[in-house]
């Protein structure tokens, strides 16, 4: 299996916090986030990852430039900000899969990647999304979900619990190329909103830990609470 995670974001809200350092690269327990994300994926049978990366490149090529194991790491530089999408798009250039994974470098989800791939070749989908129930979507927005397919997307602010985007995919890598985009573009708004009805999203509805780290008070939790997961066993 092969992954892009999305690294090179400026991390504004986590900026007080975690100064001159891009968010992936904050220290939880002594290594940094990325290194736990790059771990869980080794220990589910990934064998290459690309990383894109923009902010601070710099930071993250110096601390996994030379990872040791078995799980390859390549760098995919964006030399202006293309936006989420726009860094997919990029990073799926170099992607050597016909499906790829794509996580968010900021967020940590328990998903049985290997499951997810399986339904997603079973359905003949061209791009799946990870759900997380959640006992409150207001920070996140909820995802409407009818069986095994993506419906809608409500807005942030509205309490309750529900499914929330995990901030992991599974796309076919020429996805990106078929649809009318521009140079730089929101994967979410542009692609998962604009095409929802045509991509007919299917919906892997996963359980157990999540933490998007994202803003001070859950990274903190995360201090305590990561690496106690299952995975985390050198």
């Amino acid at each position: 299996m092969e992954a892009i995670i999305l690294a090179g974001g400026k991390g504004t809200r986590l900026a007080g916090v975690v100064p001159n350092l891009p968010k992936p690269m904050a220290p939880i327990a002594g290594k940094p986030f990325l290194w736990y994300l790059l771990q869980s994926l080794q220990q589910q049978g990934f064998t290459r990852v690309i990383l894109s990366i923009g902010h601070l490149a710099a930071e993250i090529r110096n601390g996994f430039a030379h990872r040791d194991g078995p799980l390859e790491v390549i760098f995919c530089e964006e030399n202006e900000p293309l936006g989420t999408g726009g860094a997919i798009r990029a990073a799926m250039r170099m992607a050597q899969g016909e499906s790829v994974f794509v996580l968010n470098g900021d967020t940590f989800a328990t998903v049985d990647y290997a499951a997810m791939q399986q339904q997603h070749v079973a359905t003949a989908s061209t791009l799946s999304l990870a759900l997380m129930p959640v006992p409150d979507t207001t920070r996140y927005g909820a995802v409407q979900v009818d069986g095994t397919h993506v419906m809608g997307f409500s807005e942030k602010g509205r309490s309750g619990p529900g499914y929330i985007n995990a901030g992991v995919y599974l796309m076919q890598r020429n996805l990106l190329e078929t649809l009318q985009l521009p140079e730089r573009f929101s994967f979410e708004e542009q692609v998962l909103m604009q095409y929802l009805r045509d991509l007919r999203p299917t919906a892997f509805l996963a359980s157990g830990y999540f933490i998007d780290i994202g803003i001070p008070e859950d990274y903190a939790r995360a201090q305590e609470e990561l690496p106690r997961q299952m995975f985390f066993k050198e």
